[in-house]
């Protein structure tokens, strides 16, 4: 766990004494506090792992037991990858007056609590707690109550340097002592070493392989969105590169810090495309102490079917269409038929029956209910159930003879019951039915009637899964349709809080779903319209959360990059206007000289010259990525393999991350971040996709993807869009 027991968020503060006879001295001092945070950190470890947990020998106890190991586990996996590998305070702030426990207290920031002993003062603070708001939002406009901000540099987990930011203005005409800050206005605090700006360094660091968390970096406006309180779903359209995955990730562990029981009873869910994406991001909770969350691709959320299948585009478009819902729907009810035989029922003491106008009655009320919503279909079918027992009950104590409650529960599981409710609300089954819909066309043209057009409905079922129900090879696009089903018949598992990554690519019935597991808590929606590329992908925001059931959801924008230079940015930009022309042009923090090639060559000579440019990136820092055209992928491995370059290729359903060079399809790229990318033949990007505006969709996507250099090489003549 990141936060102890014992610890306050608006309780801490650390006072250390700092020799600010000179930048040498202080830094000392900062490395002084840095070893006593390690020793502390250290026996706090070792308190958790002294914890005895008794052996019980009743199963509560066991169960119990269970449970607590897993806490200790869990809590030791916290402090692992933290005593010496990572640095343990990224930042600090100085309070002035208005300090929240008196003034001139100093706070420094990391990624979990630190302290020395139970109820001393903290070392250090979790980056989420109250006091530490101010390093993220506080300006020399509003300061926050602070009179400096301090970034901290590192070589690996060693501290090498500092950088002040004063945030209050000196007194006009007054001299700056030793320590005090300068004026507003002037450059920011002088780094003590090789440090220069540390805050881009930090965001230019480069990766060798997954996603990393940004609690050093993280903006103003992002601050804003991971902060949010728990019942504010939230909606983030955000442009490459300005973090929206990281802000979602980190708005997860803010949520866990903050509302940590009432999220640990229904859980926090975190919802990706596909598992080469879902192992980039798997280290960023865990390196945040959080290890509860749950990460699922779409087919693992509804796991009802598995999905062995697949669909042509407009199939699976007209199966993630929102009238499926409507079809489903009147297929499942119109199963129902109004009662016209009475029910008799034979007991120990008797014979009674109940006649078919009060059958009709008893079911009329609930058909009402189900109409409504406000009932399932299974719930509703075992009301009734319980209201025609209920009926012989009274006719029962009318002459004298009365059941326990166990007796009539027993009465309306009874053949004579169970029969009756057969023939007037039968049994369903969700797979059976979909299955039903989409291979029986007299039953689809009662259900879709007025809903789907004929040629719709031929389309359906073409697309009708190969094999029985038990046999069947679901797509993706069934497997939705089939939780449809499975909703509308008994209620399924909700969490807390889920996020949605890559939300735009979703259709309407995935949405529905999506939404379904988080009716009573809130979403926090990823995404960019402008890297939709499915051919069913969102071209409107409020469309797509109305399908989620989240309307009023914020819709946050964020148009300012940190991660991709502005010469990448601007290239891709030149698609927008022909893929996405309402959304506002990205713009970037950063530019780096050279952080652009274009490399024409001939087609025989197409495969030598990536060769030559993986060479030539190959000893650079960080990662490498090459990606490519689907269906290139296997001509260019090979290649790379007789240049004695071997290289992994991102699989679709990869349970491990990017290592630090890869091979990446072009359809896996979303998603992904790497400091180098080579950018293989853009034109065959583009016609690898079923349209036009899906493949230039798919190349805006691909040539986002580097943070520090892009290359991007071809023979054919790159896209009339993008020159």
């Amino acid at each position: 766990m990141n936060a102890e027991p014992d610890a306050d968020p608006v309780d801490l503060a650390v006072d250390v004494a700092v020799d600010v006879a000179g930048p040498d001295a202080e830094l000392a001092a900062e490395r002084e506090h840095l070893r006593r945070s390690r020793r502390a950190l250290a026996g706090m470890r070792a308190e958790v792992e002294g914890t005895e947990i008794a052996a019980g020998d009743a199963v509560v106890d066991k169960v119990t037991n269970a449970y607590l190991k897993l806490a200790k586990q869990r809590r030791l996996a916290s402090f692992t990858e933290q005593e010496h590998s990572t640095p343990l305070f990224f930042g600090r702030v100085d309070y002035g007056p208005d300090a929240p426990r008196g003034p001139g207290q100093r706070f420094y920031l990391g990624r979990r609590h630190v302290r020395e002993a139970a109820g001393d003062d903290p070392l250090v603070v979790d980056w989420r707690t109250e006091v530490a708001r101010p390093f993220y939002r506080a300006h020399p406009g509003d300061p926050m109550g602070l009179t400096v901000r301090r970034r901290f540099g590192y070589d690996g987990a060693e501290l090498t340097a500092f950088e002040d930011e004063p945030l209050i203005p000196r007194r006009s005409g007054a001299g700056t002592a030793a320590g005090e800050p300068a004026a507003a206005g002037e450059p920011a605090g002088e780094a003590t070493g090789p440090a220069g700006d540390l805050l881009d360094r930090e965001i230019e660091r480069p990766r060798t392989g997954p996603m990393r968390d940004i609690i050093a970096t993280i903006q103003p406006e992002q601050d804003e969105i991971v902060r949010a309180d728990l019942a504010v779903s939230v909606c983030v359209q955000g442009a490459p590169g300005t973090g929206k995955t990281a802000v979602g990730l980190h708005r997860a562990a803010y949520l866990l810090y903050a509302h940590r029981e009432q999220l640990r009873r229904c859980g926090v869910l975190v919802v990706g495309p596909n598992r080469a994406f879902l192992g980039y991001i798997a280290a960023v909770l865990p390196s945040l102490g959080e290890f509860t969350v749950r990460h699922s691709t779409l087919d693992d959320v509804v796991g009802a079917v598995a999905v062995r299948g697949t669909d042509p585009d407009d199939v699976a478009a007209l199966k993630g269409d929102a009238r499926m819902a409507t079809v489903i729907r009147r297929a499942l009810h119109g199963a129902i038929r109004p009662p016209t035989r009475p029910v008799s029922v034979d007991t120990r003491v008797g014979r009674w029956t109940v006649g078919a106008d009060e059958f009709v009655d008893l079911a009329a009320d609930l058909i009402a209910q189900l109409g409504a919503g406000a009932l399932r279909y299974g719930t509703a079918r075992a009301r009734l159930a319980g209201r025609i027992a209920e009926s012989v009950r009274r006719r029962a104590e009318a002459s004298g003879h009365f059941f326990t409650d166990g007796a009539l529960r027993t009465l309306a599981r009874g053949r004579a019951v169970r029969e009756a409710v057969e023939a007037v609300w039968p049994r369903a089954d969700a797979p059976g039915l979909v299955h039903r819909l989409l291979t029986d066309p007299a039953f689809l043209a009662s259900a879709a009637d007025g809903v789907l057009t004929d040629d719709e409905q031929r389309l359906l079922l073409t697309g009708a899964p190969r094999g029985g129900v038990r046999t069947a090879r679901w797509s993706l696009a069934d497997a939705f349709c089939v939780d449809e089903a499975r909703d509308l018949i008994e209620s399924g598992p909700g969490f807390g809080h889920v996020i949605i990554d890559e939300a735009q690519d979703l259709s309407a019935m995935q949405c529905r779903a999506l939404g379904r597991r988080c009716a009573d808590g809130s979403a926090t929606v990823l995404g960019d319209i402008a890297q939709g590329t499915t051919s069913w992908a969102a071209t409107s925001w409020p469309t797509l959360l109305a399908h989620l059931g989240k309307p009023t959801a914020h819709l946050e924008v964020l148009t300012r990059g940190y991660r991709v230079p502005a010469e990448i940015l601007d290239f891709a930009n030149r698609l927008l206007r022909h893929i996405a022309p309402d959304l506002r042009p990205a713009t970037s923090a950063r530019t780096t000289r050279g952080a652009l090639t274009t490399a024409p060559t001939t087609p025989q000579g197409l495969t030598a010259a990536v060769v030559d440019h993986t060479r030539r990136t190959l000893p650079h820092p960080g990662s490498l990525a090459i990606i490519v055209a689907d269906r290139e992928v296997a001509a260019l491995a090979a290649a790379l393999d007789a240049a004695r370059l071997p290289m992994p290729i991102v699989p679709l359903d990869g349970d491990t991350p990017p290592g630090r060079a890869c091979l990446v399809p072009a359809s896996l790229a979303k998603g992904l971040e790497f400091d180098h990318v080579i950018v293989v033949e853009p034109a065959a990007i583009v016609a690898g996709e079923a349209w036009l505006l899906q493949g230039l969709r798919r190349l805006y996507v691909v040539l986002t993807r580097a943070v520090s250099a892009l290359t991007v090489v071809h023979a054919d003549a790159l896209p009339a869009q993008l020159r």
